[in-house]
């Protein structure tokens, strides 16, 4: 059985709708492939939790790690994770969200990208102004609605835009009556609040709560059923950092977006949205462009370019999704407390290890 050879990081065979392969099958230098592990055992600091790898639709590569973890605020303390366990996914909550737009947009719940948001919120129309009225979805799906917020600061900081959100009465409210800092359209700027926006106005046109409706329409016909939401003291989910899921579910994720919408030849999400969402949308922050709550980059392996896009969460969450590899990776971890470091995991994952054994075989 695939899922007794543990020290070859060979996926577990699990009926969760995944065919498991071998990486040798896929063009892979297995032993680079493998050396994942050990590199990621001898490293304690980086804090690893689990690496799964899907290629040409099959998983590939599966290995997980113990170490402190916490769900949400909430300290679990060293976790010896496996196949079984979700994990914290944080801001990869709102890539996910994009793919519920999407979904809203095929089922007519939502017919344009270029309403603008104050219709959704007649109860909040008191905060309107001549600048605001110009905030349309589009503006809260590319992060660049233009009103002031501040996430760079730590969350400890009072002044943390997204913990005062999360503090206030009325969620919704905190983030539309920010101050305009610039024209819509103009800078993207990181703002969890536009997300929340996107998550109240799913619960509006549809009549769905945001995990309701990814129940419905994303997650059980991708086959993932042990989903947890962290919710708001009001009781409605985060959509914008709140999914717990099992790594394995993740990475069905990442192959819905490698088959445009599809799983198992059933169309879930418009490829045409899609498309769109992992597509350049605005100028993100530093080299990475930004789509619908997507992030877009590159890597270079032996002077050849690869382009991918990533679903990014704090302490070190990633999905990256690579085209032109047909390739899938999740890389999860518990660095938290660590922002200099969250990237290392993924970036080692993807660019020391996964792309060199896809590329140079």
């Amino acid at each position: 059985m695939l899922g007794s050879h543990a020290d070859l990081s060979l996926p577990e065979a699990v009926a969760d709708g995944w065919t498991s392969s071998i990486p040798e099958e896929h063009g892979f230098d297995a032993d680079r492939l493998r050396g994942i592990g050990s590199h990621f055992e001898a490293w304690a600091a980086a804090n690893a939790h689990a690496v799964v790898i899907a290629r040409h639709g099959k998983l590939v590569y599966e290995r997980y790690f113990t170490g402190e973890d916490r769900a949400w605020a909430t300290p679990l303390g060293r976790v010896s994770y496996h196949a079984g366990l979700r994990h914290d996914l944080r801001s990869i909550t709102k890539s996910i969200t994009s793919l519920l737009v999407g979904i809203a947009i095929e089922n007519g719940w939502i017919t344009d990208l270029d309403i603008p948001v104050f219709s959704f919120f007649p109860d909040h129309g008191d905060l309107r102004t001549p600048e605001k009225d110009r905030i349309t979805l589009r503006h809260l799906l590319t992060m660049s609605a233009g009103l002031a917020w501040s996430e760079e600061l730590p969350y400890s900081n009072p002044a943390n835009s997204e913990r005062r959100m999360m503090e206030a009465p009325d969620q919704h409210r905190y983030v539309l009556e920010q101050p305009v800092a610039r024209p819509a359209g103009a800078v993207y700027t990181y703002n969890g609040g536009l997300t929340a926006l996107l998550g109240a106005i799913l619960d509006r046109a549809s009549g769905r709560q945001p995990d309701q409706l990814a129940k419905e329409f994303l997650f059980s016909p991708l086959g993932i059923d042990d989903v947890e939401w962290i919710r708001y003291p009001n009781g409605t989910p985060n959509v914008t950092s709140g999914l717990r899921m099992r790594p394995r579910d993740v990475a069905k994720i990442g192959q819905l977006i490698l088959n445009k919408g599809s799983w198992n030849d059933a169309r879930i999400v418009s490829p045409t949205w899609i498309d769109q969402a992992t597509s350049p949308q605005i100028q993100g922050e530093g080299l990475y462009f930004y789509g619908f709550q997507w992030w877009l980059g590159r890597s270079l392996i032996d002077r050849q370019e690869v382009s991918w896009s990533a679903a990014v969460g704090w302490g070190g969450q990633r999905l990256y999704v690579i085209p032109s590899l047909d390739m899938t990776i999740v890389a999860l971890a518990g660095l938290y407390d660590n922002p200099a470091l969250q990237p290392a995991v993924g970036d080692t994952v993807l660019r020391r290890f996964a792309l060199p054994a896809a590329m140079n075989r």
